[in-house]
């Protein structure tokens, strides 16, 4: 690589000369990529296949001076500049195309604490790695429900998944942070130290730095969970959609279940005479004493003759993976989210009439968070939506050669449009698209946005974590 041409953070181009990129390279352990290197193509992609961004150049970190270095050559030439965890997030913030991206996929330790119940993980981690390490323990906290979603994304958008009716948000349970902030200082935060940052880390924390390890508090559960897919046909959806309602009005929280509306996928676990068509399911996960499983489950299990039947004894680790299969990498996804306080008979209503108009790709998510995270004070993290009760998600996915992603797109907001006017105000900053303006992230925010510019306004005046879903400094 003689030489580099390179967005920068005002939106024109630099050039980078081969004796500048020499001596940035002298100062990393991990390898620098530009397109024409072995292993850019992997280090560029990711899930998302309908993101196309590409960086000048990649750095791999192996350390947390790699990322030091990085972040100081990154500012000291006014690069545009992303960090990518996992690279799952769906409006593609990982990458800086055409510029500067930093790869963390290299750090991937986990140390567990069996005895103090925490865990310390890199950032490059995929929550597969974390369950499989927690769960040799008997221990977990809550973190998604896809095995190769980033870590790092996940927590500092928030997080959630089939613990969080016990445990609250992911960054609940997050008790530490390791972090290069923008003047390429590496500080700790927590709720002793550095409290303003940490407090900003939890929900907004892709604006504040590079975090390059995260301690979270576990919690007893597994090895064994009971719980998997029950479906049935659509055809029964007022009958499945009135016992989630009751179900969620009194489940122990134990016991999470997500409703969806979508067409049945080609998979082996499901009939061929059912390969395409619509269904109501549900995705079950029942954490506690597995003596109290049938029990919990009475409601779903009266509802007799389901198309499929996946609910059984399996391992928590089974539970996380399950969907990975028919989530892969480099399909079209687009989404929109928001945040309900209630399942009115209306708001239901409303979801199963928008399904039956949905293109083949089109779903329907309802899931049950209410809880722990509701106990937490309003200004706990700037996590926000301590209200949330459901989050509503219609969605899309479909294959990158398959001409009608438009109509999909259209839909998707469509439906969006109209399930504003039952959500709480809120919605989910992880799931935000590409062209989900300004304003949609001072909604995400709400009464904790202004405090958040104020401490971007400490840590980063120069914004130099802009590729993401932005807080902006006030002086901007």
């Amino acid at each position: 690589m003689t030489q580099a041409t390179i967005a920068t953070r005002d939106g024109t181009t630099t050039t980078l000369i081969e004796e500048t990129l020499d001596e940035f390279r002298q100062h990393l352990r991990g390898p620098l990529l530009s397109p024409e290197d072995e292993g850019f193509a992997e280090a560029a992609r990711i899930w998302n296949g309908m993101v196309e961004k590409t960086p000048a150049l990649v750095v791999q970190p192996t350390g947390t001076a790699d990322v030091v270095a990085t972040v100081n050559f990154a500012r000291d030439n006014d690069l545009l500049f992303s960090v990518k965890g996992g690279g799952h997030n769906i409006a593609g913030t990982a990458l800086a195309d055409d510029g500067l991206t930093i790869d963390m996929s290299r750090l991937r330790g986990v140390i567990v604490d069996s005895g103090e119940q925490i865990v310390t993980a890199q950032a490059g981690c995929l929550l597969g790695d974390l369950d499989r390490e927690t769960q040799v323990h008997g221990l977990a906290t809550p973190g998604g429900f896809v095995s190769e979603t980033g870590l790092a994304g996940l927590t500092l958008g928030g997080g959630f998944g089939y613990l969080t009716r016990r445990f609250g948000w992911t960054v609940d349970n997050l008790r530490e942070v390791e972090i290069v902030t923008a003047d390429g200082q590496v500080r700790r935060a927590s709720r002793e130290e550095n409290v303003d940052l940490f407090w900003a880390i939890r929900g907004a924390g892709h604006n504040f730095g590079v975090v390059t390890s995260f301690t979270f508090q576990l919690h007893e559960v597994g090895p064994t969970v009971f719980g998997g897919l029950i479906a049935w046909p659509f055809e029964r959806a007022d009958e499945i959609l009135e016992t989630y309602q009751a179900l969620t009005d009194d489940a122990s929280r134990e016991l999470t279940v997500f409703l969806n509306m979508r067409r049945a996928p080609p998979a082996p676990f499901v009939p061929k005479e059912w390969h395409g068509e619509r269904i109501c399911a549900m995705i079950v996960c029942y954490s506690g004493d597995l003596d109290g499983a049938d029990e919990a489950l009475t409601p779903i299990q009266a509802l007799e003759n389901p198309i499929v039947d996946l609910l059984q004894e399996r391992p928590y680790t089974g539970m996380q993976s399950l969907f990975d299969a028919i989530l892969p990498k480099g399909k079209h996804y687009y989404m929109k989210s928001e945040f309900a306080p209630e399942l009115s008979d209306d708001l239901l209503s409303t979801m199963r009439d928008r399904f039956t108009e949905s293109p083949a790709p089109g779903e329907m998510v309802i899931m049950h968070i209410a809880g722990a995270l509701n106990e937490h004070d309003l200004d706990d993290g700037a996590i926000n939506n301590r209200d949330a009760r459901f989050a509503l998600f219609p969605l899309a996915m479909w294959e990158p050669d398959d001409s009608k992603g438009d109509q999909y797109r259209e839909w998707v907001r469509d439906v969006w449009e109209q399930l504003q006017s039952y959500s709480t105000g809120g919605n989910y900053i992880n799931f935000q698209t590409a062209d989900e303006g300004y304003e949609r992230i001072e909604t995400t925010y709400g009464d904790n946005y202004d405090r958040l510019t104020e401490i971007k306004e400490k840590y980063d005046p120069e914004n130099v974590f802009r590729v993401n879903r932005n807080i902006q400094p006030q002086l901007e």
